[in-house]
This record gives structure tokens, C-alpha cells and sequence, in this order.
């Protein structure tokens, strides 16, 4: 009896301290144990599970099918699953699909026949996966497109020059138009190459030592003609900016493109936000999240509140021939050249949108060697004020799983007790059902039926004494602005770094007042 007593507490303790998700069931699906795991990934209490059938943590169409694979390999003993390790998907208590990685083993157990499905979850795996495939795809069109362009350059050479000869043997007028209108063409395609050399980060750019602010003001004066009144322009340009090398005609060539897909994302009018800021990427975390190799940068940020992007169109944004506005003229270039020339110019470009949201770039030149930097955080201060969440504990409300795993280990390193949601309505769920937390650290937009403030002034009504730290991934409030809110919330801006959430935390908690 010691013995049994002894193997089920050592049960209790390894599936208590697994990190993936553990799943008992019978031979007919029925759940007999789930480890806390489980229930975060799958969103329920562990103990729900139990008694349970799996297919509720499984798509229809993949557990329709799951009864007749047990009952196949119960009676004939063939191990389709068993110990082979496969990708499936799961279905979380709020009906999202998300991908797994499941192995399955089978034991005896006091003559009952039990199967141990070990999950692991895919989601951020598959996102790194996509954001490389992304970041290869455009590198092999560039190459393609460099050699397409640089062959078309070589015809369009030929043509034109053999069009200007004929221009000069004195042909008849009819002619001469036919020759203006050929001439007319191919120069047309010589631009277009151009362009397509841009993007493939092989067009000749001509860099200065240029303040990014003197640019935006002065494509600015051409902007304001030129997107109409309903669009209101707003800046903000941080004093003290470095400098940067960039070539200033494709760099005033880049803003107006971003500004025009702005204004043609606002089609009842809007406000477009164009803001110029010191960034030092010197904090593992950020150039996680930006994909931004450490150093100092001036960040050119354009924001829009839109109609957002779908995350198809988010993906396939920076290809070239891409347009979400063919039925209107778009060449779907305009992107692409941007991207090329920031990449050319030794810079990166991130794009944040969401569908009814708005869409934010942020273009990152490097810094000139000799400009005044941004001081960085000392490894003490770092050091003292990863304290700040010490016997704290915060529930962090993200539904983009790589940004959500990011800020938890940031609240860690600061000394929290994490929690995690994938949206407020999971959030608030939470808290009705006793959750005890010190802080809520919530994204901004998000998909269900709270947004961040809509969920921080539903916590601030049921849990006044909580602190509340809204986090968004646009460039200023053009968007949260026109979100319904009795109050304001302070708002932590993506990309951040962590000596900055660590400020903000203390002044929320009131550290040395």
C-alpha cells in the first residue's frame, strides 16, 4: 500500500513539473488525468478535463475520425501513433485552432488499457518558421528580380536607342508620333526596372549625413497639397535626433509611397502620424521582437488609422507585384521599393496592423558614428530595478503567442509571478474566477469582445486596487484614440525596451514617491 501511495505521488509530481501538456486517457478517449499543462494550453481547469472525452481538444474534422483509429488499432494491434511523434491540431475551450506536436504511448494498468499523449505546443515554432520563409522568399525575388531587371535594362537600351536613330532621319510626322509614343513606352519600362532594382537592393543610391526630420518636413510640404482635407497630418520629432546616411531622394520617395497607401486606407478620411525618434537596441528582448541586430538607430515611424491589413496581406506586403488595390491602378511596387531601399541603406522596416486598427511602419536607419547617443542602462541599475516585481504577480493579456512568451519573461526577469491570457475575455474570466494579481499588462487590440480598454475599465470597476499597463504596437494614441474609454490608461509603445517597462512599473507601484 506505501509502495502504490509512493508511485502516485511521484505521478502527482512529474506531471505537476512537466511543461507540456499530459493527457491520460482510456481506450474509449475518456480523459483520467491532465496535468496543469493541459489546462493552460487548452484554456480549461485541469480538473474539467477529467471524465471528458479528447475530441474536445480536437478540430471536428480531425476528431471524427479519431474514434475508428482507436478502435482499429485496439483490435488489430497496429501502432499508426504509438511512439511515433506527429504534428496535429488543437482546439482550445474558445474554439481557436492552434498547431501541436503529439507523441502517444500505451501501458497496462491493473488491466485496463491507457494511453499518455505528450503535447507541445507549435504556435511560436511555426511563427519563426513563417517569418524565415518570409525573409527568404523576398531575398530570392530580389535576386530574381535584379537579374529580370538587369536583362530588361539591356533591351530597353536597344530599343530606345534604336527609336532615338530613326527620331533623327527626319520621319514624317505620322511617324515621329509613332516613334514619341514607342519612345514614350520604353521609357516607362526603364522606370520600372529602376524600381525593381530598388527592390532587389541593387539600384545606385547617392547617401548623405542628413537629419531625418529636415527630410520629413520637406516632403511634407508636398504631402499636405496632396492628401486632401479629410486626412489629418500630425508629427512628433524628438529633439537631440542622430544623424543618418541616406539617400534623401528615395528616402522622401519612401515616405510619400507609406503616405499615400495611408491615405488610401482611409477612405472616410483619418489621421496619419509621421514621428521621427532616438532607438538603441541594446536589450535581448527588442531585437527579438524587431528582428534588429543591436546598436543605435533613428526610427521613422508612419501611422495610420485605417483599415488595417489582413495578415495575408501583412505576409506578402513587401513582394513586389503585390497589390490589395489592383482594381484601382496599384502596382504593387510601391512596398517593395521601400523595403529594398531601407535594406540597401543598411536599415530594417517593421510593419504592425490590425484589420479596423490601422497599420504603423517603422522604418530604422543606423545611427551616425560620432552622433550623441542614448544613454543605455547600467547593469546595476538594471540589476536594482528588476526588483520592482518582487511578491507581485501579473496576469499579461497578449494574443500574438511569440509577443505574449516575450513579455512574460520580461515580467519574470523583473521579479514577477506570471499569469498569461490570449485575449480579455479570457482575461477577465480569470479574475471572476478568483485569479489574484497586482498588475494587468494588456495589448491594446485585440480579437473577442474586449479590447485592452475595454478590459482595463472592466477590471478597474470590479478590481479598482489592481494597476493597469496597456502596451500597443502603433507609434502614438492616432489610433487608440478613437477607442471608447471613460479614462485614460498609460500605454506602453512596441517596441519597447525593458528598462523602459521597468520605469513605467515603477511609477505605476509608486517605487521612491
Amino acid at each position: 500500500m506505501k509502495t502504490s501511495l509512493e508511485d502516485s505521488a511521484l505521478l502527482t509530481a512529474i506531471l505537476d513539473a512537466a511543461a507540456d501538456a499530459i493527457i491520460v486517457a482510456n481506450a474509449e478517449g475518456m480523459i483520467r488525468r491532465a496535468n496543469a499543462a493541459a489546462g493552460n494550453l487548452f484554456q480549461y481547469d485541469p480538473a474539467e478535463l477529467v471524465g471528458q472525452s479528447v475530441n474536445i481538444l480536437m478540430p471536428a474534422a480531425l476528431a471524427d475520425g479519431h474514434d475508428g483509429f482507436m478502435q482499429h488499432h485496439m483490435k488489430t494491434g497496429e501502432n499508426r501513433i504509438i511512439g511515433i511523434g506527429r504534428e496535429v491540431e488543437g482546439l482550445r475551450s474558445d474554439g481557436r485552432e492552434f498547431p501541436l506536436h503529439l507523441s502517444v504511448g500505451e501501458a497496462e494498468v491493473a488491466g485496463e488499457t491507457l494511453f499518455v499523449g505528450i503535447l507541445h505546443d507549435l504556435t511560436q515554432r511555426r511563427a519563426t518558421l513563417d517569418a524565415l520563409s518570409r525573409s527568404q522568399r523576398l531575398d530570392a525575388i530580389g535576386r530574381m528580380t535584379g537579374g529580370i531587371a538587369h536583362d530588361f535594362n539591356n533591351l530597353l537600351t536597344v530599343v530606345i536607342g534604336n527609336l532615338e536613330l530613326l527620331d533623327m532621319r527626319n520621319p514624317s510626322d505620322q511617324q515621329r508620333q509613332l516613334i514619341t509614343d514607342a519612345l514614350e513606352a520604353a521609357e516607362m519600362g526603364a522606370d520600372l526596372t529602376s524600381r525593381l532594382l530598388v527592390f532587389a537592393r541593387k539600384s545606385n543610391l547617392s547617401p548623405v549625413e542628413a537629419d531625418l526630420t529636415a527630410l520629413c518636413e520637406e516632403t511634407l510640404l508636398i504631402l499636405r497639397r496632396t492628401m486632401g482635407a479629410s486626412v489629418r497630418i500630425k508629427t512628433q520629432y524628438a529633439s537631440d535626433l542622430n544623424r543618418v546616411m541616406v539617400d534623401p531622394v528615395q528616402l522622401q520617395s519612401a515616405l510619400m509611397n507609406l503616405a499615400l497607401n495611408a491615405r488610401d486606407a482611409m477612405k472616410d478620411g483619418g489621421e496619419l502620424l509621421i514621428s521621427v525618434s532616438n532607438v538603441t537596441i541594446d536589450d535581448t528582448y527588442i531585437a527579438q521582437e524587431t528582428d534588429i541586430a543591436p546598436g543605435h538607430y533613428v526610427r521613422l515611424s508612419v501611422s495610420d488609422d485605417g483599415a488595417g491589413m489582413s495578415p495575408e496581406a501583412q505576409r506578402r506586403a513587401f513582394e513586389p507585384f503585390f497589390t490589395t488595390k489592383s482594381g484601382s491602378g496599384g502596382t504593387g511596387l510601391g512596398l517593395a521599393m521601400v523595403y529594398g531601399f531601407v535594406r540597401q541603406s543598411g536599415g530594417h522596416i517593421t510593419l504592425y496592423s490590425e484589420e479596423g486598427h490601422g497599420t504603423s511602419f517603422g522604418l530604422y536607419f543606423p545611427a551616425v558614428d560620432g552622433s550623441p547617443q542614448v544613454p543605455g542602462e547600467t547593469e546595476q541599475g538594471a540589476l536594482a530595478l528588476s526588483e520592482i516585481g518582487a511578491g507581485r504577480r501579473v496576469l499579461v493579456v497578449e494574443d500574438n503567442p511569440k509577443v505574449r512568451k516575450l513579455a512574460v519573461q520580461r515580467m519574470r526577469d523583473l521579479g514577477f509571478e506570471t499569469y498569461e491570457a490570449e485575449s480579455g475575455d479570457i482575461a477577465l474570466a480569470m479574475l471572476e474566477k478568483g485569479l489574484q494579481v497586482d498588475l494587468i499588462f494588456s495589448d491594446l487590440v485585440m480579437p473577442g469582445r474586449l479590447n485592452g480598454y475595454e478590459l482595463a475599465a472592466e477590471v478597474n470597476r470590479l478590481h479598482p486596487e489592481l494597476k493597469i499597463l496597456l502596451t500597443s504596437g502603433y507609434a502614438s494614441d492616432v489610433v487608440t484614440g478613437a477607442m471608447a474609454h471613460d479614462r485614460p490608461f498609460e500605454i506602453l509603445h512596441k517596441p519597447y525596451r525593458i528598462a523602459e517597462l521597468s520605469r513605467r512599473l515603477q511609477t505605476l507601484f509608486g517605487f521612491g514617491a
